[in-house]
């Protein structure tokens, strides 16, 4: 499957159960791939639509209808009716996720938050600390605070521990929810190389990005998500 990532007619609404029940539509007919080394980035206004779409492949929100197809373990799997365990499995293996916050248990130390996935994978715990090491001085996250709990840190540094936890292991799909919304300048271009890599390695990779400079960078297609938003089908 040189394309890993297929979604294919998806459709996504929220019942208000608050208010007498009332279904608002989120997309209608959501259809696209992503290649093996691509990068496609989500685009339009925001409220369209594009962080559902992320949370939806990563299986965060259920789909009303349609198939979200993935190549995991050698077998092609609809995300879309895929049993929780099957689900998962396939986060562990399949689809990594960098979101906009990070989210860590409390007290454990940055490095080893970083290295968590690898070490979940049974790679060697001095091997993995290593590992997030390189990725969190190449992030250039002071060594000082490797040994600190992220949660002390400055929404920066924070987002730069979420971005090395991210990009640690070998996914073959890769999602990314403005990842470098709280950089500055000389991290978003690191940033940017670390996508690139991902790229050359054959990682397909989805995000979004409101930078315009990054977004520009990265990106081998943007896809106008305000094409599946009701609010044009019903304009």
């Amino acid at each position: 499957m040189p394309t890993p990532l297929v979604v294919s007619e998806v459709f996504k609404s929220f019942t208000m159960h608050l208010r007498d029940g009332i279904e608002l539509p989120v997309v209608r007919d959501v259809s696209f791939s992503v290649a093996a080394g691509e990068c496609v980035v989500l685009g339009g206004p925001s409220g369209i639509g594009k962080s559902s779409i992320l949370k939806m492949l990563y299986g965060n929100y259920a789909i009303d209808r349609g198939q979200i197809l993935v190549k995991h373990d050698g077998q092609v799997i609809d995300i879309g009716s895929a049993l929780p365990r099957s689900i998962l499995e396939i986060r562990h293996r399949t689809i990594g996720y960098v979101s906009q916050f990070l989210r860590t248990v409390p007290r454990v130390a940055a490095i080893d938050v970083v290295a968590e996935p690898l070490v979940a994978r049974k790679v060697p715990a001095e091997q993995a600390r290593e590992k997030a090491g390189e990725l969190l001085a190449r992030l250039n996250l002071p060594r000082e605070l490797w040994s600190l709990p992220p949660a002390t840190f400055s929404g920066g540094e924070q987002q730069r521990v979420n971005i090395a936890r991210g990009f640690i292991t070998d996914h073959t799909i890769l999602l990314l929810d403005e990842p470098t919304a709280s950089l500055d300048a000389a991290n978003r271009r690191v940033v940017v190389e670390m996508i690139r890599q991902k790229k050359e390695q054959g990682t397909a990779l989805l995000g979004i990005f409101h930078d315009e400079e990054v977004r520009e960078a990265v990106a081998d297609r943007i896809l106008d998500v305000s094409q599946f938003s009701p609010r044009k089908a019903a304009a």
